[in-house]
């Protein structure tokens, strides 16, 4: 028999919301945190929008001279995490110096991570360093900084967590399959608690300019930002950058139960897949993406029609919408018609790694308040994709089970499953 494993604190930074609070209440209002690209000059770029954390004070959750050693994607990490481990009760009262660490034997606690990119800031200013001025000229801490990861590495030393770190760099499927590892840690005895999800940080010239030349990034309605990220419908040109972090406490129920834990919700399933067809493209069939989806259902011991909501990929681009659409069918069935499906990515944008932690708490809020997330911008439906997307507005109703899918370029495939906890 598994080990049954919990959900015991969440953590949340995004354009909709600095906490897990906000970003429930941008879900519920349909809110777009799209906007005016702020944190460089956009001149001689097609694309100039972008899902922005604006006004985020790594302050409030680290020392200010450990946060310069940080790229932003280990920040929105670092802070994520703190407010997760915060929900979760699992941190000390703080020290001499105003250091916390976690309240249990640290050895029991791991730390699953996903990363797309890394420091792309760091990446191109030392570029532009190396080559105008020489090597000597770099950021000293160029390498430590950049690479993917030092998010979970610096969770470990600021928090005193001795367990496994791992990062899982599988693109945008990244923070989904950090969460399926880390389910399958739990399970097989090797830890008791995992801080997991993902994190992101890609609005910089490198990286925009990079999706822009792959012809990925929407264009067409820079001057209305806001409606640029239109998953299934019609007039859609690509998909928006967001950034961000969402992280998941994972624990073994017996753990969350000898301490008394609140527990969310009880994370069943993972399924993963690959579909072994195009760098950039998924594979048109579905065939790929609907492997992983019936794993992660089967792994829960569930039935397709057990599941009410499905977080969609979603991303807004001409490709994947129809092939998302057609990879649920071939998952679900005839109940793929009875099944709600949104994208959150029309309002937070595509956050790469970061993605799967946000969309993993979007399930749980859903499971927990009793609401299907919107689609917004659904005004003019493909007629290939014809399922109920919950076009613009929340819709209310009780969920048992939600699923959550996350496709990488590479062909990654990761799906998740989590069901209403019942001790």
């Amino acid at each position: 028999m598994k080990k049954k494993v919990v959900v015991t604190g969440m953590g949340a930074i995004s354009c909709i919301g600095k906490s897990v609070e906000e970003f429930g209440a941008s879900l519920k209002a349909g809110k777009s945190g799209i906007g005016p690209i702020t944190s460089f000059d956009t001149t001689g770029y097609d694309v100039t929008i972008a899902g922005e954390v604006k006004d985020f004070d790594p302050s409030l959750y680290m020392d200010k001279k450990e946060a310069r050693k940080m790229c932003r994607f280990t920040q929105f990490a670092v802070a994520a995490a703190s407010q997760a481990l915060e929900d979760a009760k699992l941190l000390g009262a703080p020290d001499a110096e105003g250091k916390r660490t976690v309240n249990c034997d640290p050895n029991i606690i791991g730390i699953v991570l996903g990363n797309g990119i890394g420091g792309f800031e760091v990446v191109g200013e030392s570029h532009k360093k190396l080559f105008n001025d020489g090597p000597k000229r770099m950021l000293p801490l160029t390498v430590p900084m950049m690479i993917p990861n030092e998010a979970a590495g610096n969770i470990s030393m600021m928090y005193g967590t001795k367990g496994p770190a791992y990062t899982q760099v599988t693109a945008c499927a990244a923070g989904t399959d950090a969460m399926g590892q880390a389910l399958d840690l739990i399970r097989s005895g090797r830890c008791d608690i995992i801080i997991s999800g993902g994190t992101e940080a890609t609005i910089v010239p490198f990286a925009i300019g990079g999706f822009q030349m792959l012809k990925a990034l929407s264009t067409k309605r820079c001057n209305e930002p806001t409606k640029a990220s239109r998953p299934f419908d019609a007039d859609r040109d690509g998909f928006v950058m967001g950034e961000g972090s969402g992280i998941l406490i994972l624990e073994s129920e017996e753990s969350a139960k000898k301490r008394g834990a609140k527990i969310y919700a009880e994370f069943a399933g993972y399924g993963a897949s690959a579909d072994a067809y195009h760098i950039t493209s998924p594979d048109p069939t579905g065939m790929g993406g609907s492997t992983a989806v019936k794993k992660a259902i089967a792994d829960a011991d569930l039935k397709p029609e057990d599941i009410q909501y499905y977080n969609a990929h979603g991303t807004s681009t001409e490709i994947n919408d129809p092939t998302e659409t057609k990879m649920l069918k071939l998952a679900f069935g005839d109940h793929a018609y009875k099944l709600k499906v949104s994208s959150t990515k029309s309002m937070h944008g595509h956050c790469v790694a970061g993605g799967g932690g946000l969309e993993a708490i979007a399930c749980i809020l859903a499971i927990n308040e009793g609401f299907f997330p919107p689609t917004i911008n659904l005004d003019n439906p493909d007629p290939e994709c014809d399922l109920d997307y919950v076009p613009n507005k929340v819709q209310y109703g009780e969920i048992n089970a939600a699923a959550s899918g996350s496709l990488g370029f590479g062909g990654h495939n990761g799906v998740i499953v989590f069901k209403k906890y019942k001790g």
